[in-house]
């Protein structure tokens, strides 16, 4: 079985580091559960991306990861590309504008 690199955009580095800061205010331990949990979700993407929906009828290689977390929790898109490699181009909380 191939695995996938997954690497992100700096738009989603920087979507990672909102999403922190806001629950930071909030709560410290929320705060680094909620990254901990974002980053683990990760790992699927490692092992089988195809499984995730697809984001676009148009674009069968652009796909949302949904991520648990709380009554919520997050939707990571992210585009399959050649060479074994998984990129993800944002992540944003459910309850956020979409990114599309």
């Amino acid at each position: 079985m191939s695995r996938f690199t997954v690497r992100l955009t700096p738009g989603a580095e920087d979507d990672l580091l909102r999403l922190y800061e806001f629950l930071l205010k909030k709560d410290i331990a929320a705060a680094e559960h909620a990254l901990d949990a974002i980053k683990a979700s990760f790992e699927l993407l490692r092992i089988s991306p195809y499984s995730c929906r697809k984001a676009s009828t148009g674009k069968p290689f652009l796909r949302e990861l949904v991520i648990s977390f709380g009554g919520a929790g997050y939707v990571a898109l992210f585009e399959i590309e050649l060479e074994n490699t998984v990129t993800i181009l944002a992540v944003r909380h459910q309850r956020e504008d979409d990114f599309h």
